[in-house]
């Protein structure tokens, strides 16, 4: 199965794992499944870390090094996942989570979230 981590999932599989849930660390484990992390979630680490946010504190270019490293692929941020976002219910603000939920939707990948906010939209997000 497609995965494509939310960006708190990421920092928590990469730096915290005791964060995640023995479900969640089987399902990252799985050979069976394929992880994604986007590039927007890059985009919003760096942007937070350099705000001084503590659940943000990463270097994004380390996390990307990782995350390579240890077999996840990289999904860029093109402009059909961009002008997709206009279809999404206005459930939630945060752009980052809906340029998430937008690729999900545009790559048939699913996406796992720890945020009840995001795990409402339509489409392959699942709550972990």
């Amino acid at each position: 199965m497609k995965l494509l981590l939310d960006t708190h999932l990421l920092l928590w599989a990469a730096g915290q794992p005791e964060h995640l849930s023995a479900a969640v660390r089987a399902v990252i484990d799985d050979p069976q499944n394929e992880l994604f992390f986007s590039a927007a979630s890059l985009w919003e680490i760096a942007i937070k870390n350099a705000l001084g946010r503590a659940d943000f504190r990463a270097d994004p270019r380390l996390l990307r090094r990782g995350l390579l490293e240890n077999g996840y692929r990289e999904l860029a941020v093109t402009s059909e996942h961009a002008v997709s976002i206009d279809l999404l219910p206005t459930l939630h603000k945060d752009p980052f989570d809906r340029i998430l939920v937008a690729q999900s939707i545009v790559e048939g990948i699913t996406l796992l979230t720890a945020d009840p906010m995001v795990a409402q939209y339509p489409g392959p997000v699942q709550r972990v």
